[in-house]
C-alpha cells in the first residue's frame, strides 16, 4: 500500500496540476498546506529547493521518499497509478511534454503580471500572456487540448485560467479575448470537476489578497 501526501501553499498553481491528476485518475491523496512566508523546519529539511509542490511517498516496507518538482511529479503519477493522461504514441507524447513547458512559461507571465508595479510592467506581462494564447488558438483542437480526452496539458493549463478567472473578478483584462478556441478551452477546464476541486474554495480570494499585499498595479487599475 502506498501513501501519497502533496505538500504546497493554498495558490500554488503547481500543485494544482498533480491534484488534478490524481482526482482524474481517481487516487487517494492528502494535501498539506503550509506558509511559504513561514517555511516550518520539516519541509526545509525535506524539500531541496525551499519550493512547493512536493510529494510525500510512504510505501508499507520502506521509509518515505520525497519527489519534488510539478513536472517530475506528474510522471511518477503516470507511471505508478491506474488511467493514462498521456497519449499512447511516444512522439504525440513528447509534443505534449513540450506543451507542458510551454504552459509553466505562461505562469511565469501572470506571475510577472500579478507582481507589476508600474504599467510599462504590466504591458509587457500582458502582451506576453496573450502572444502565447494566441500560438495556442491554432493548437487547441477542443474541447479539450487534443479533443476529448483529457491530458497533462490541460491539467497544467487549468490553474493558469484559474488565475485569469480570479483576476477578471476584478480588474477584466481580456487575455483570452478574440481567441474563440482558447475561451472555449477554458471554459470547459472550468466546468472540469477535477479542476474545481483542485484549489481551495476561498482560492479567489486568496489569490487577490496576495496580489494587494504585493501592490500589484492591475489591481490599482480597477479600484
Amino acid at each position: 500500500m502506498t501513501k501519497l501526501t502533496l505538500i504546497s501553499f493554498p495558490t500554488c498553481p503547481y500543485v494544482q496540476r498533480a491534484v488534478i491528476a490524481l482526482k482524474e485518475k481517481k487516487v487517494d491523496f492528502d494535501v498539506v498546506y503550509i506558509d511559504l512566508a513561514n517555511k516550518p523546519d520539516w519541509f526545509l529539511a525535506i524539500s531541496p529547493l525551499g519550493k512547493v509542490p512536493v510529494l510525500k511517498v510512504e510505501r508499507e516496507g520502506h521509509e518515505p521518499t520525497i519527489v519534488f518538482e510539478s513536472a517530475v511529479i506528474l510522471e511518477y503519477l503516470e507511471e505508478t497509478t491506474p488511467g493514462r493522461l498521456h497519449p499512447e504514441d511516444a512522439l504525440e507524447r513528447a509534443q505534449h511534454r513540450s506543451w507542458i513547458e510551454f504552459g509553466s512559461q505562461v505562469l511565469g507571465d501572470l506571475w510577472r503580471l500579478s507582481v507589476a508595479k508600474d504599467q510599462a510592467e504590466l504591458d509587457a506581462a500582458q502582451q506576453a500572456v496573450t502572444a502565447k494564447f494566441a500560438l495556442l488558438e491554432n493548437i487547441v483542437a477542443g474541447p479539450f487540448f487534443a479533443g476529448e480526452r483529457f491530458s497533462y496539458v490541460d491539467a497544467v493549463f487549468a490553474p493558469a485560467f484559474r488565475q485569469i478567472d480570479a483576476l477578471e473578478t476584478v480588474a477584466p483584462a481580456g487575455l483570452t479575448a478574440g481567441l474563440p478556441k482558447v475561451s472555449a478551452w477554458r471554459q470547459a477546464l472550468a466546468a472540469r470537476p477535477s479542476v474545481r476541486e483542485a484549489a481551495p474554495a476561498d482560492f479567489a480570494e486568496l489569490y487577490l489578497q496576495r496580489l494587494r499585499n504585493n501592490a500589484a498595479h492591475v489591481l490599482k487599475l480597477a479600484a
